[in-house]
Order: structure tokens, then sequence, then C-alpha cells
């Protein structure tokens, strides 16, 4: 029975969720499994991978082939790295001492890179934020300004047509004024 270490997939449709499983190669897809070795999901940046460590290298060991995307899994949390140094052990290359401390090394180095990736990640966002945030502020400054100049537009304006009304009144009170005026005279 040829056994494979695959993915598994679940999630609703456009929003992908992975089940790392062992299964039968000839099992479907989202099918029946032997075990369940953990969990990868996409959506996330950097992919957020759950994976029990020792299930995986013992299926590894007893000869589980992983598929590419498996594999690519498999290598990122050092699954494969372990692998080959407890392949050079059994071979006498070096002692289990030396494989712990080659891997230790090795996944330290691996922390730092995933680290530095998501610091690099939220000082981008900070940034991007930081940036709509200004361009935000400089909208609302153009935007305050217009309305202000419209408002001291149409405070000119109704100024102004208050004068035209006061003009005209004024005009009509000099000539209602000067009327009664000019006939005393006259008699």
């Amino acid at each position: 029975m040829p056994v494979k270490i695959r993915l598994a997939r679940h999630g609703r449709k456009r929003n992908a969720f992975y089940h790392i499983v062992v299964a039968d190669s000839r099992a479907p897809r989202d099918g029946k499994y032997i075990e369940r070795i953990g969990s990868y999901n996409p959506n996330t940046n950097p992919a957020t991978i759950d994976l029990n460590f020792d299930k995986a290298l013992t299926w590894l060991g007893n000869g589980a082939q992983p598929t590419d995307t498996a594999r690519a899994i498999l290598s990122y949390k050092g699954v494969m790295m372990k692998k080959h140094l407890l392949e050079g052990v059994k071979k006498g290359a070096f002692d289990e001492a030396e494989a712990d401390k080659r891997f230790q090394a090795w996944l330290t180095e691996k922390e730092a890179k995933i680290q530095a990736k998501i610091d690099g990640l939220a000082g981008k966002d900070a940034e991007q934020s930081k940036e709509q945030l200004e361009r935000e502020a400089k909208v609302n400054a153009e935007r305050a300004e217009a309305i202000a100049k419209r408002k001291s537009d149409l405070a000119a304006e109704a100024e102004a047509a208050q004068k035209a009304k006061e003009a005209p009144a004024a005009e009509a009170q000099d000539e209602q004024g000067e009327a009664p005026a000019e006939e005393p005279s006259a008699e």
C-alpha cells in the first residue's frame, strides 16, 4: 500500500484551508486518510503551518512519500532537514549530538528569517497606514479650505445682496423725503 503525505482541502470557496494528512495514494483527495498530522493555512502572511513534527518524521522514516507541496511544507518546518541528518547518523558520517547541533543552528536561522519577514510586514503595514493618514489629513485640509472659501463667498454675496437691498430702499427714502420737502417750498 503506497502511502502519501499530502494536503486535504477544507474551507470555503476562495478561502482554502488544508489538513496535512497521511493517506493511501489511491484514496480521494478529501476522502479517507490514515492520520492527520497538521494543518496549513495559506491565507495568512506568512502562511500558518501547524505540524506534528514527530509524527511527520516517523511517517517519512517509514517510507511515506510527500507530494510536492507537502514536501515544501515539511522542508519549511525542518522535517526534511532532520530526516537528512538522521540518515547521516545512520551512515556514520557524524554522531547524534552533532546532528542535533546542526539542526538547532538551522532552526534558529530559519526562525530569524521568519521573524524578520513578520517584522518587515508589520513595519510596512504601519508605514502604509501612516501614509494613508497623511493623505487623508491633506484631503481634509483641502476640504476645510474649500468650505471656508465657499462660506466667505456666500457671506460676501449675502453682504452684497443686503447692500443692494439697502440702496434701493435708501433711494426710495431719499425720494420720499425730497418730494415732500420740495412741495412745501413751492408754495
